[in-house]
């Protein structure tokens, strides 16, 4: 097998059941028995591949563990409840007090606020820098970064950095890349193949195939030499490829309890295998989006990198083999015209997340950054103007239609030259 959508719906799968079910069983199960007592004492040694407490390891959540291995090329999988899970596990498995990590300041809200809010105070640094700066991401790191984090396309800002370089600035630097490819997910954009060492997933979003269930993951591509990783020096001298997830699997992922469901494994399972499909009908369907709103006269401005007019466009376009996420973001006159067009659309809804099948609508400014000061947002490129569509796979016609209402039915707008009427002004 060679093609995604088909290792997707086949790969990493032993075909081993009992009673010959085309898919795993939920073993919705805590504790599982074991033969005697030496057995049990080596599979809590973690030395006989046993299930012992669904804390630690579950058979419906391991089959899912090595479906997404398969799929990226076989990397360690560990399977977690949710994506913030998935970063901090990661974090706190590498870091500790008085080192730090380079990242940019236009990250998901959450994730900015878990690195500056939650662990500052245990002594993380949080050093952030324009990750499309390369001598600015260089410079940042020292000999205490313990990882540079980055996420493949930012939201809602969606800035794109050339994430093979920055790969490359981190090996030379003997520090882990993280790689947050929760917005491209594996199908568009390989993080191994481009030198990332960690791959972090919200697999909630595309993966779960709608929205039916909240988890993560971390995805360990062998690319990284842990003994260069101060916390893992003495695992990687016996577990060797393996330290980061034998120090996830005994430690940090075990005490912190961040477990996914054996239900949520079960209905990623299925995710997997329209997750090609429904990637490709949400990109399609941004892409036609974008045009239309680029072309509207009550909108101010468009970005989505899928636009040639974007000054991401070239990079995306080399790094996310021709498609640009199902993510478009766009500015009309004041906040308060923003809300007037959220609560005049009748088909998408108002609600967050992203990569939904259904096509959402939110203003990020007063919602998912509502924690930050005015200030604060605009470090960010977080602005009172800007609404954010994550586009899902309806027929695109009718998302247009209900667009082109809610906007024809603003009142007192300020119109004006449509986006592209004003960028080729003042090309």
């Amino acid at each position: 097998m060679s093609e995604f959508a088909t290792i997707a719906v086949h790969g990493g799968t032993s075909n081993s059941d009992a009673h010959g079910a085309l898919r795993p069983p939920i073993y919705d199960s805590v504790a599982f028995e074991h033969p005697d007592a030496r057995s049990m004492q080596l599979t809590f040694e973690g030395r006989k591949p046993a299930h012992a407490y669904s804390r630690i390891t579950n058979p419906t959540v391991s089959d899912f563990e090595q479906r997404i291995s398969t799929l990226c090329g076989g990397g360690f999988v560990l399977a977690v409840s949710s994506g913030m899970a998935a970063i901090s596990n990661t974090i706190l498995a590498l870091a500790g007090a008085d080192t730090n990590i380079v990242t940019s300041r236009n990250l998901f809200g959450n994730t900015l606020s878990l690195f500056q809010k939650t662990l500052a105070p245990w002594g993380l640094e949080t050093r952030c820098v324009d990750m499309t700066d390369l001598g600015a991401v260089a410079t940042a790191i020292d000999g205490k970064t313990r990882a540079v984090f980055l996420e493949t396309m930012t939201n809602p800002q969606l800035e794109v950095a050339d994430c093979t370089a920055i790969a490359g600035i981190c090996r030379d630097k003997n520090v882990p890349l993280i790689m947050d490819n929760t917005v491209m997910t594996p199908y568009l954009f390989d993080c191994k193949e481009a030198g990332v060492a960690i791959e972090v997933l919200s697999s909630t979003k595309y993966i779960s195939g709608g929205a039916t269930t909240l988890g993560g993951l971390i995805i360990d591509h062998g690319t990284f030499d842990w003994s260069n990783a101060p916390r893992l020096v003495e695992r990687a001298e016996k577990f060797g490829r393996m330290a980061l997830l034998s120090s996830l699997r005994q430690e940090v992922y075990r005490n912190l309890g961040a477990c996914m469901a054996p239900n949520t494994a079960y209905l990623h399972t299925l995710g997997l295998e329209t997750l090609k499909m429904r990637i490709e009908k949400s990109c399609g369907n941004a892409a036609e989006i974008a045009h239309f709103l680029n072309d509207h006269p009550r909108v101010r401005d468009v970005h989505y990198p899928g636009l040639e007019s974007s000054q991401f466009h070239v990079l995306s376009n080399r790094q996310f083999k021709g498609r640009y996420g199902g993510i478009l973001t766009f500015e009309l006159d004041s906040q308060e015209t923003c809300f007037a067009l959220i609560d005049g659309l009748q088909l998408i809804r108002r609600a967050t997340n992203i990569n939904d099948n259904k096509s959402l609508i939110i203003h990020p400014a007063s919602t998912i950054f509502a924690e930050y000061s005015a200030g604060e947002k605009e470090e960010m490129a977080i602005r009172p103007t800007t609404i954010r569509l994550s586009v899902g796979i309806e027929e695109c016609d009718d998302i247009i239609a209900d667009l082109a209402d809610g906007l024809d039915a603003l009142p007192s707008m300020r119109t004006g030259t449509s986006s592209a009427a004003r960028q080729q002004q003042y090309a």
